[in-house]
């Protein structure tokens, strides 16, 4: 199995666990005489079991990434940066949206607020960011489709 096909498995196992608890919800408690729409017992049984095959996806994931080496960084490393390119141009994006407020005066006595920051400039470092996410994105996606899942 390649691990881009284990990070599918992963979260349609995921998006199943969530949708058994659900649904063990609505048939836990019936009315006296009545009978349930679906056997709860079946539906725990069968979260325990994806909740065991989750566990030794993620267990199989997490080894596969720690030890596939790509440009001379784990797949783990390439993930963490990806999330903190994720998170700075998240922050950057937020800077530029308030760089960009204009303060209206219905007064020229009335206080003015200037940016200290230039929003043309940070959008302009949010785009190469967004750039350099594509890129590691789409090699992070490449190498998952190349490996096998250890």
């Amino acid at each position: 199995m390649k691990l881009a096909e284990a990070l599918q498995e992963r979260a349609d196992l995921n998006r199943k666990i969530d949708d058994l608890k659900r649904r063990i919800g609505r048939n836990i408690l019936v009315q006296e005489g009545e009978a349930p729409a679906e056997d709860p017992n079946a539906l725990l049984s069968e979260l325990d079991a994806s909740i065991d095959r989750l566990a030794s996806l993620m267990t199989a994931i997490n080894r596969t990434n720690g030890r596939t080496r790509v440009n001379g960084m784990t797949l783990t490393e390439l993930i963490a940066k990806k999330d903190a390119l994720n998170l700075r141009i998240s922050a950057y994006r937020d800077a530029v949206y308030t760089a960009s407020e204009n303060t209206s005066r219905a007064r020229g006595t009335e206080i003015r607020v200037k940016a200290l920051l230039s929003a043309a400039e940070l959008q302009k470092q949010a785009d190469a960011l967004s750039a350099d996410l594509r890129k590691l994105d789409n090699l992070l996606q490449e190498t998952n489709w190349k490996t096998e899942l250890k």
